[in-house]
């Protein structure tokens, strides 16, 4: 099932690989007292099956970008779950089994993370919790501590996000990074845009000491919804992956393809990328998300080409301990495991999207459009200031009003964009698509709030990029900024930002 060298060839060993699957689990419903009298069938084999179906409708979502494969995977492990199929399995004197219990629990916690069923993953954790303690106990394996680690890894992406919406009964309240019908600014009368869609993304972590779960970090988790659409339910539209054969057109388009890489090397980030940039359609956008750690010049340079400047850290085994990375190279070469702009080049002769999450995200500033193909760098801060405090908690009807409101300032927001005089053709090029229409809003509405944030006073406290947004009409504009200060008011936090922003620069 490698997705390596692209999209295509998977599938038709995905389609072989599910029929088998799909064939066994039949023959083991129609067969059952057989096989359960005279073949001495377990309980625990009937969810190994059900496990396998479960894992199959995971890997196609990952391929496919189709969030409703998610709750096919959903529904298989909620069975295996219901009817105790691994009940039996502690009874048994086979660490092994046990493995595939806990295995199959954290499979299952990641595919409730991604439906955002929150309160499932809490009781899973409690459950597999309860299972690992009596694992080490009974064995006296050498992974107990990985599974510990583990437990201390979904805890912490549990905690991660910052904000608790509330019901009045205290419930906590599911919000969806996901796509809505309703999430991005429509586009309207006399807006002239780009027909681009976004067809590819690269969603690469690569962060020190950074929060995630399996192969998932927070930043990887976040934007991979970003990215998506609301599920919707599979059952309308299918019966079997890769087996549609339908003339109709989709009601609305499908997701962008994703490939999900943690802690890629260079080779293989390029190797993925070059697949992507290969089968990208006509038309098409294809975006690459970098939250990874900064690599800086190692000395000064007469030159300010595109390998100047640093970049961002890719994985090398070699030369990473214990989370820091060595340079013990000459100063005169450059660092052979940062992802440089200029290694960005060859793949900007397509429509090009690029985000960068690092202490180091200026260098892709240092950007030149050689074959003025469409090209868009948001670049991160590359320091926050450290007094800065998150609300935890918001009262339901409180967070519904912001999000009115929010909706509102983002339609201005396109209007401010596409009306603009002065702003590179690149981001209008983009705003045709929903997926980056609502990113590019985001980025101004963050960049101006952090521009009118008290603390946040610093040059490498805001967002930049490349192109130059034209300030005086986006992240500077008065009617932005007074929405931005009307939204402070709503919750309350007014007396943290600057009434008279444009004075102060």
């Amino acid at each position: 099932l490698t997705s390596t060298y692209g999209q295509k060839q998977w599938q038709s060993y995905f389609g072989r690989t599910f029929d088998v699957y799909t064939k066994l689990w039949k023959f083991q419903q129609q067969h059952r007292q057989v096989l359960d009298n005279r073949y001495g069938l377990k309980r625990w084999q009937i969810g190994e099956i059900a496990s396998k179906i479960g894992q199959l409708y995971y890997h196609y979502y990952l391929r496919t970008s189709e969030t409703s494969y998610l709750n096919e995977a959903f529904s298989f492990y909620s069975a295996i779950r219901q009817r105790s199929y691994y009940s039996q399995v502690n009874k048994e004197d086979r660490p092994e089994l046990v493995v595939k219990k806990l295995r199959y629990y954290a499979r299952f916690i990641v595919v409730c993370l991604l439906l955002n069923k929150m309160d499932v993953v809490k009781d899973l954790v409690k459950e597999l919790s309860d299972e690992i303690e009596d694992y080490t106990h009974r064995f006296n394996t050498e992974d107990q501590v990985e599974w510990n680690l583990v437990l201390q890894e979904v805890a912490a992406f549990i905690e991660a996000d910052p904000v608790m919406v509330l019901n009045d009964d205290n419930t906590i309240v599911i919000t969806s990074n996901r796509l809505s019908e309703t999430g991005a600014p429509l586009l309207e009368q006399g807006m002239i845009v780009g027909q681009l869609a976004l067809a590819d993304a690269l969603i690469i972590g690569n962060c020190n000491n950074q929060v995630k779960f399996s192969e998932l970090t927070i930043d990887m988790f976040r934007m991979l919804q970003a990215l998506e659409r609301e599920p919707m339910n599979l059952a309308s539209q299918m019966n079997k992956p890769g087996m549609q054969e339908s003339t109709e057109k989709p009601a609305r388009r499908e997701n962008p393809h994703k490939y999900l890489l943690y802690k890629p090397t260079f080779s293989q980030l390029y190797t993925f990328l070059a697949a992507s940039f290969k089968e990208l359609p006509a038309n098409s956008v294809l975006l690459i998300y970098l939250s990874a750690t900064g690599v800086f010049p190692s000395g000064r340079s007469d030159s300010e080409g595109p390998y100047d400047f640093g970049g961002v850290l890719t994985n090398s085994n070699r030369d990473v301990i214990n989370g820091d990375a060595i340079h013990k190279r000459n100063q005169s070469y450059k660092e052979m495991h940062c992802l440089h702009p200029g290694d960005l080049y060859p793949f900007t002769r397509k429509p090009l999207f690029i985000i960068v999450d690092s202490s180091n995200s200026v260098a892709y500033k240092n950007f030149t459009n050689l074959f003025g193909q469409p090209l868009v760098c948001l670049l991160s801060p590359t320091a926050y200031p450290k007094a800065l405090q998150d609300q935890s908690h918001m009262r339901r009807g409180l967070w519904e009003k912001c999000q009115d409101y929010l909706r509102k300032i983002n339609r201005d927001i396109a209007q401010l964009l596409t009306h603009s005089r002065s702003i590179d053709h690149s981001f209008l090029q983009f705003f045709g698509d929903e997926f980056l229409r609502l990113l590019l809003t985001r980025f101004i509405f963050c960049s101006a709030t952090m521009r009118m944030h008290k603390i946040f006073r610093e040059t490498r406290n805001y967002p930049e990029s490349y192109p130059q947004l034209p300030r005086d009409e986006t992240v500077e504009n008065p009617h932005l900024q007074k929405h931005i200060l009307e939204l402070a008011s709503i919750l309350d936090v007014r007396n943290v930002f600057l009434e008279n922003t444009l004075d102060d620069y």
